[in-house]
């Protein structure tokens, strides 16, 4: 029997966008031209490189990098140019660099490819030729007809052609693909020949898309990756595979985001390039001044050659100039980008294993989705919150109802209530009660109107949504059981106890735009009724307005007492009504083009002329410790926006709740409501209102920045700012010119408030807000935190983004860049973690550029000494092992393990995390600081050297020492007092900082013992053969190694010494106790800025 699905698409003659499915691949005749269509294997394929193209692949996207650019054309100068230094002395380090890279991210494909082939290589079951063939997963073609059995994973998109269950549907969980846990009901295609193995059809379908809830028949389609449940088996035909399938369709990469620090470093970088150019050049002009004296250029003893004579000068000048850029090159650290990426990807552990972020409840910790971005948790400016899920616990308990206008609580027998004697039984009224058929018309729409399922028990419930639950365990208490879904046959025990069964019709699912969901249900009577719930703003407009009035008093109440509330209505529908909205329903269920559109106007027809009965007041408890969450933050100088879908007075209590809002803090409201009330153009109104608000918050009234500075006096206001959505698209979408000057009004007005609300917000318009203050003056750094998927938008956008492992699916935890189980965590997160990896990697770049410069500034001060000749100071041994073994170890260790301050004094003193904020250690002053730090060090290395040498004859027999002694010397200073200079930085000593600095100092020592202690038959000049051996045997050599040690260290130490002892923020040691008002630190944010030594911040850890 053939079966054609093109006849389910009747109506619809726009099918460009589709695709013709062959399903079990039946041939036509042989007379019938043909020609198969093609499509994509089922293979899954998210890894980034192959065995052939993984070296070529990775060695051109690393040397895109600015850095290992410039020291591979250093390389092949080298090997090109006769230069002073060997080239293995770039070689190696840029090797070790690449080599280590490389192998990080082919271990990180290499476990993409594992994933790939556990899912490639699935067995799975079709039917073809009347046959049950096992076959791998990545086998399967388009038009293949598969068996899934219960508990088994979808291979890929199906079309359900067969259930074993009785009613024809199947029940799915898309845990995977959208976080939600609840079960899902599928339904076959009807008329469909059980017969599968002989079935010759063709099914016309879309053309794929990544849209999860678009879809040909949503009923129908089985997505990959979901998971069959409670159904022994199904049948269907594949129509979207491997990289087609929605699932494939929606895995796409992150925008990269680059931290403050990153920035920071590239500047950094190039005015020590500039340093560079101008050493080279220096150096190159004076090398041709000096030449240019008589008998300088070519001295008796060291002739030229006549090609070296016939060589263009210009050439000449130029490959020299080259060669002093390879002298110097070192001063431009390229080993700090491997550390920086060792730190940040195994600091990045401790967040995971912090034991505080563990939650027992859902038995899950922290989690690190991008490691990059560790230190930019320390310079949050802005804090981005969703409100139901993030700073409530989205654990819907039902609180009360409203019937008609008469208010219903439910309370314990003879409980007292408002001062009322409530005696009645389960369904309680204040005062007076509605008429028991309105009372049981209510009960019976809150347990049909949902898309709750029964789980084992009666009480037990699972759905998408934890607001249907509460309302179905509501109806539970006045009489009102809700039994189940049976084929489409929907039970509930009323308060006789009596089962009462309705027909599922329809089912007008729950949409962001509408607000609102219906059921179509036939009773058994023959009446057919819709059930709607839905927000007021929804339902309101499409009942009867004399029913409103005594509702909207209850809704409005229970808004401001910080309740979630729903409306519900209903409608009777006449048979030939009903026939023409099931006819409409299913042509705009099967449409290919504009489904979305048509099902939408359906709705929106059929669900007009309702009838209100009443409403629902459902509590979403705070989160456990938001409001101590949310106080430290603003202790901290962060800026918090509350942005939710929210009515504005629910929100509004629950930013009073979390402390956000003070008694005292005047709103200032930007609705629409506000908009209406002066009976003027709602444009004219806005530009007025934002000019009012402006002159309050801005121009008469200091700056929160200020307050949080510790200006704020005792007279100084607060303000508190609330916009709705439809005010905030005239404000961001305005087309006219003032439409720029209305995003800077509202901008400086909302950055002068403690804090703002944004209610009635869509998911895009999240996003917009967050780039909106992103792009502002100074680019703050933001960061946007919520559970949901209604958040992913604005955690995308947001410098950092934070998922709440929460009850509304895992979409906002997969898409974050760290994920955390509970809202009290961002706490420890940001003051703690944060301030702690800011602190520790700035001190990391410092100190690299630093310890760098003190190598290179002795190397060129040496070219005076010698005719600019570009005689190398060190070793090319030493040269190579600087960066890569001698140092490298104890400031890596620093930079994961440093605690200038212990965690607990950083969490009870929230203000300590301004001082770090505005990349403060990493600004021109502190890195100036450091500069000239390093140059100090490298005169004090290089004369303090050379006055030693002023007699060369420092054995005992008298024999002169030589160059590679005095720079062995040299260096030897310059090892030990960079060491020892980040061993008096360090604050929190543990015994891996002892391995580290005290191991680094010994091998370097041993090394060169060894290194001097053999003739190495590879080398062709045994150069530092016995050399350190030697120096160490002169007792002058051992005098000048230390007092030039203890004379460089001596500033930095007699300043820790004499300075006063103090202890900052000595009136903060208890936890901030307001947002404003906080009395600052005496201490200037500057001075433990410019001096990470012996600073006040030692005095801190309490």
């Amino acid at each position: 029997m053939a079966v054609n699905f093109n006849e389910m698409l009747k109506g619809d003659e726009r099918r460009v966008d589709s695709r013709t499915i062959y399903v079990g691949h039946r041939p036509c005749s042989a007379s019938e031209p043909f020609i198969p269509p093609k499509f994509c294997d089922n293979r899954i394929v998210s890894s980034k490189y192959t065995v052939w193209n993984f070296l070529p692949k990775n060695l051109f996207e690393q040397f895109r990098r600015i850095a290992n650019f410039y020291f591979l054309i250093i390389f092949l100068v080298q090997v090109i140019v006769d230069t002073p230094t060997s080239p293995v002395t770039s070689g190696l380090p840029l090797c070790f660099v690449i080599t280590v890279t490389a192998i990080k991210q082919g271990y990180e494909d290499w476990l993409r490819h594992k994933a790939d082939n556990e899912v490639n290589k699935y067995p799975v079951t079709v039917l073809e030729n009347g046959l049950r063939l096992r076959k791998e997963s990545e086998k399967i073609k388009v038009g293949d007809v598969l068996e899934v059995e219960e508990e088994e994973t979808f291979p890929c998109d199906l079309i359900l052609l067969r259930s074993s269950r009785d009613d024809d549907t199947c029940f799915v969980t898309t845990a995977s693909l959208d976080g939600e846990s609840n079960h899902k009901t599928h339904y076959t295609v009807p008329d469909i020949e059980k017969d599968l193995e002989s079935l010759s059809a063709t099914l016309e379908c879309e053309q794929p898309q990544p849209d999860l809830y678009k879809s040909l028949g949503p009923e129908n389609l089985l997505l990959k990756g979901a998971t069959l449940k409670n159904t022994e088996k199904v049948c269907g035909v594949a129509i979207y595979t491997g990289m087609e399938t929605k699932m494939a369709l929606n895995y796409q990469g992150k925008s990269q985001k680059r931290s403050a620090v990153e920035k920071s470093i590239n500047a950094f970088l190039l005015v020590y390039l500039c340093i560079l150019l101008s050493k080279a050049l220096v150096c190159t002009t004076l090398k041709y001044l000096w030449q240019s004296k008589p008998g300088q250029d070519e001295p008796w003893y060291n002739e030229k050659t006549q090609k070296v004579r016939d060589t263009n000068l210009y050439l000449k000048m130029f490959t020299d100039f080259l060669s002093f850029m390879v002298l110097f090159n070192f001063i431009i650290p390229v080993s700090m980008y491997v550390t920086v990426e060792m730190q940040k990807f195994l600091g990045s552990f401790f967040i995971t294993w912090d034991k505080d972020f563990f939650d027992p409840e859902i038995k899950e910790g922290a989690l690190v989705n991008t490691s990059d971005l560790n230190e930019e948790l320390g310079q949050v400016e802005y804090v981005f919150t969703d409100k139901t899920g993030t700073l409530t616990q989205n654990n819907m308990e039902f609180i009360e109802c409203c019937i008609d206008g008469f208010q219903y609580k439910h309370r314990d027998v003879n409980s007292e209530v408002d001062g009322f004697c409530v005696t009645d039984g389960p369904v309680n009224s204040l005062k007076e009660k509605a008429g028991r058929e309105r009372e049981e018309l209510f009960l019976r729409a809150l347990c049909l109107c949902h898309t709750v399922q029964v789980k084992e028990s009666p009480e037990g419930f699972i759905a998408s949504s934890p607001d249907e639950v509460a309302l179905v365990k509501g109806a539970m208490r006045y009489g009102f059981t809700f039994l189940g879904l049976e084929s489409k046959a929907m039970k509930i025990l009323n308060r006789s106890h009596e089962i009462e069964v309705y027909d599922l019709l329809h089912v007008l699912n729950f949409d962001p735009v509408r607000r609102r969901m219906s059921v179509i249900v036939k009773c058994k009577s023959g009446d057919i009724v819709l059930f709607c719930k839905g927000a007021d703003s929804s339902i309101f407009p499409r009942v009867r307005q004399e029913e409103v009035e005594p509702i909207r008093v209850h809704v409005e109440r229970n808004a401001k007492e910080g309740y979630r509330t729903l409306c519900v209505a209903y409608k009777l529908l006449g048979t030939e009504e009903y026939a023409r909205v099931d006819a409409a329903l299913r042509e705009a269920r099967l449409a290919l083009q504009g489904r979305e559109e048509k099902l939408m106007a359906v709705y929106n027809e059929v669900e007009t002329g309702m009838s209100l009965i009443g409403a629902t007041a459902v509590e979403d408890r705070l989160q456990e410790e938001a409001a101590e969450t949310m106080q430290a933050l603003q202790g901290a100088g962060i800026k918090i926006w509350v942005l939710t879908g929210d009515k504005m007075e629910t929100a509004k209590s629950t930013c009073f709740a979390c402390r956000l809002f003070q008694m005292t803090t005047e709103l200032l409201e930007l609705t629409v409501r506000t908009l209406d009330e002066g009976g003027r153009k709602r444009e004219e109104r806005l530009h007025e209102l934002l000019l009012e608000y402006h002159k309050k918050a801005v121009q008469d009234a200091p700056s929160v920045e200020n307050s949080i500075s510790g200006n704020w006096s005792v007279t100084s206001h607060e303000y508190g700012f609330i916009i709705d959505g439809a005010t905030l698209s005239m404000v961001l979408n305005s087309t006219d010119s003032n439409s720029s000057h209305y995003r800077t009004l509202f901008l400086q007005i909302c950055q002068n408030c403690t804090a703002v609300l944004c209610c009635r917000m869509a998911p895009l318009q999240k996003a917009q807000i967050v780039k909106l203050v992103k792009n502002s003056k100074g680019s703050p750094i933001t960061l946007s935190i919520g559970d949901g998927a209604n958040d992913v938008s604005m955690i995308l956008e947001a410098h950092v983004g934070i998922g709440i492992k929460g009850k509304e699916g895992r979409q906002a935890v997969r898409n974050s860049d760290y994920a955390i189980p509970k809202l009290k965590h961002l706490k420890k997160l940001l003051l703690a973690h944060g301030h702690l990896y800011y602190v520790r990697i700035a001190h990391l770049v410092q100190y690299f550029f630093y310890k760098n410069l003190c190598f290179i500034l002795p190397q060129f001060l040496y070219q005076f000494f010698c005719g600019h000749s570009q005689q190398p100071l060190y070793d090319a041994a030493y040269l190579t092992m600087y960066n890569i073994c001698f140092t490298s170890m104890p400031i890596l260790a620093y930079s994961l393990l440093e605690q200038h301050i212990s965690i607990q004094a950083l969490l009870s003193n929230a203000p300590l995390y301004r001082e770090i904020r505005k990349n403060a250690m990493l600004r021109w002053r502190p890195f100036l600081y450091w500069t000239l730090l390093g140059v100090f060090h490298g005169l004090v290395f290089f004369f303090g050297v050379r006055c030693l040498f002023r007699n060369s004859a420092l054995q005992d027999d008298g024999q002169v020492y030589g160059n590679w002694s005095y720079g062995t010397i040299v260096f030897t200073v310059l090892v030990f007092t960079v060491t020892l200079k980040l061993a008096l930085d360090t604050r929190h000593w543990t015994w891996i900082n002892h391995f580290v600095i005290w191991g680094s100092l010994a091998f370097y020592v041993l090394f060169s013992f060894f290194w001097g202690g053999i003739i190495w038959p590879f080398l062709r000049q045994q150069r530092m053969y016995f050399v350190f051996a030697t120096m160490l045997s002169s007792l002058s050599a051992w005098l000048v190694i230390i007092v030039l040690i203890v004379l460089s260290l001596l500033p930095e130490i007699l300043l820790a010494v004499f300075r006063k002892p103090f202890t900052p923020f000595t009136q903060q040691r208890n936890p901030v106790e307001s947002n404003v008002g906080a009395v600052p630190s005496p201490l200037s944010s500057t001075r433990p800025l410019l001096m990470r030594t012996f600073t006040d911040e030692s005095n801190t850890v309490i």
